[in-house]
């Protein structure tokens, strides 16, 4: 099994990565009860190797990045760690999600996502939703030319379909792809076949499907194989399953944190994998 992935072929990464949307207060709006444990979240994340942390600038909104850029040096002491972030999407006091894609408001966000990051340059700057009211080439042409200018050094997509990327591929090189998938749900295994054809970083989000493996089958049985939880059986299986997953597991306790980052070690059997799989 590799361990590291080398996003857009240049920044290497361990393949085991931290998603920071748990990092919000309640339905993710809003700051958490307790902002030096989120940061103390984020620190331990990167003192046990974790080097790449997705966040989204809809994710508060702006108090993921903010929380990032207040706890990590990303221009200094921290600046092998990868930081990637999203625009596209909008996030109201209701707890609504909007894809909103217009070029003018992504080249706002971007700056906004600088700022409260601290860097000069984002390492990879992901479309979060692909929005019905913009024409996708346009909003994809908007995250080219912010790569091309130096305020994104790489390009990503979320929620897209296998000819979304294909479109996307003949205006600018694709890093990765952030999708909905896990050892239960593989709705987007052609998306994850895609990437693999390639050689794109395919990030999986609800990588443990939120908790929900109760009906998964074999998950239950290799845990007790292996003296370990079904949800490191299950961030183990996609790390197994392809060599471009990049698995972001996000949680506010440093327990669970410590928990998901020892899933990088957890060795599955071929027997194992012919029984999640």
């Amino acid at each position: 099994m590799d361990r590291t992935f080398g996003i857009g072929g240049e920044l290497t990464v361990n393949r085991l990565g931290f998603g920071a949307m748990r990092l919000c207060g309640p339905n993710i709006i809003g700051s958490p009860a307790d902002e030096s444990e989120a940061k103390r979240v984020l620190r331990r994340a990167v003192d046990l190797g974790v080097d790449f942390v997705d966040t989204a600038d809809s994710y508060g909104p702006g108090v993921s990045e903010r929380l990032i850029g207040e706890e990590l040096d990303l221009e200094g002491e921290d600046s092998d760690v990868r930081v990637a972030t999203k625009a596209g999407l909008l996030r109201d006091a209701d707890g609504h999600w909007k894809r909103h894609g217009h070029p003018d408001y992504v080249r706002n966000q971007v700056l906004v996502s600088r700022d409260r990051l601290g860097v000069d340059t984002i390492d990879l700057y992901q479309y979060h939703a692909p929005d019905q009211n913009t024409p996708f080439e346009d909003a994809v042409t908007a995250f080219a030319e912010l790569r091309d200018e130096g305020f994104v050094r790489h390009v990503g997509l979320s929620n897209v379909t296998v000819e979304q990327l294909e479109t996307a591929r003949d205006i600018v090189d694709v890093a990765t792809v952030q999708n909905q998938y896990n050892v239960g749900d593989r709705a987007d295994e052609d998306v994850l076949e895609a990437c693999e054809d390639y050689d794109i970083g395919f990030i999986p989000y609800f990588p443990v499907g939120a908790g929900n493996l109760d009906d998964v089958a074999g998950v239950s049985e290799v845990a007790e194989r292996h003296d370990a939880t079904r949800y490191q059986v299950a961030l183990a299986w996609l790390l197994h399953h392809s060599p471009v997953t990049l698995p972001i597991p996000g949680t506010s306790s440093v327990a669970h944190l410590e928990e998901n980052v020892a899933a990088a070690d957890l060795e599955l059997t071929d027997e194992d994998l012919a029984l999640l799989d």
